[in-house]
């Protein structure tokens, strides 16, 4: 008996010890930002164009493209892996072939983002013609996040217990008004977890929007989903290495990181209260 607690009082001490590193390792990255990133951050480095080759001036084309982009490959991936979801769960027969696909939608998940660049710039950049634009990046980030969303959108329809599904045929429902009008609901929440960690992956993206949409340096904003736009992780990353005045740029390149992080922070927000408000739905 007295092992066994001293094996448990180690274990909970190893948990506890990883949290607190986990959480300090956080706030860390969350003050070296905030700190350099602060000084340079008001209006009008929110709401005006950049100027004087990115020296001076604002960010607003870099978070409208970042919010443009992150919005298409939602709009892409949710209904698509959801359906995927939807036909794995509930209509494919289950055996030797679903088992292979679903090892591929994981495997898929740990692909590269690099990769996924290469696929875009091939696929929606040449082969279709849409060219570096906002859809070539929105339809590659979410062939990116693609994966997640399939994943978690299954484990939430296989949490809705049979017996709901056996109450709705008994009631002479068929099997889509059973899926629309009974699991759907109550799956929905599990559904925006993955939607919640789509967001975030695909507005921090760096590589697969330097191949299909990002542009170093514009002065207008975008006017329709053919054009190619800046966004935050790319404006990041070309002051930190390209730049060729660091003295004023780097300042702006922190600024940037903490725009984008709080850009991500709303937008997962939002969908964070839409899933509670489905939750407080199903418990009614």
């Amino acid at each position: 008996m007295r092992l066994r607690k001293i094996k448990e009082f180690i274990g909970f001490g190893i948990v506890r010890l990883a949290t607190i590193i986990i959480l300090l390792a956080l706030f860390a990255i969350l003050y070296f930002i905030v700190i350099r990133g602060i000084k340079v951050v008001n209006w009008q480095f929110l709401s005006q164009m950049p100027h004087s080759g990115m020296t001076a001036g604002g960010i607003l084309p870099a978070i409208l493209g970042t919010f443009y982009l992150t919005m298409c490959a939602i709009c892409f991936a949710f209904p698509l892996g959801v359906a995927a979801a939807i036909y794995l769960t509930e209509y494919a027969k289950q055996g030797k072939l679903i088992r292979i696909i679903r090892i591929g939608v994981s495997n898929l998940a740990g692909v590269p983002s690099v990769v996924f660049g290469l696929f875009g710039l091939a696929v929606f950049v040449k082969f279709f013609g849409f060219g570096i634009s906002i859809l070539s990046g929105g339809l590659t980030l979410g062939i990116l996040i693609l994966p997640t969303i399939i994943r978690s959108s299954e484990e939430a329809l296989l949490l809705v217990p049979h017996s709901f599904r056996w109450a709705s045929l008994a009631l002479g429902a068929s099997k889509w008004q059973t899926i629309f009008k009974v699991v759907l609901p109550n799956a929905v929440s599990g559904m925006l977890t993955g939607s919640i960690l789509g967001i975030g992956r695909a507005a921090g993206e760096t590589a697969p929007i330097l191949f299909t949409a990002a542009a170093f340096y514009t002065t207008k904003l975008p006017c329709s989903i053919f054009n190619e736009v800046q966004a935050l992780p790319y404006h990041i990353y070309a002051l930190m290495t390209e730049g060729v005045h660091p003295k004023a740029q780097v300042p702006i390149a922190y600024g940037t990181a903490l725009v984008l992080i709080f850009l991500v922070l709303g937008i997962n927000c939002i969908a964070i209260i839409m899933r509670n408000r489905f939750r407080r739905r199903q418990k009614w």
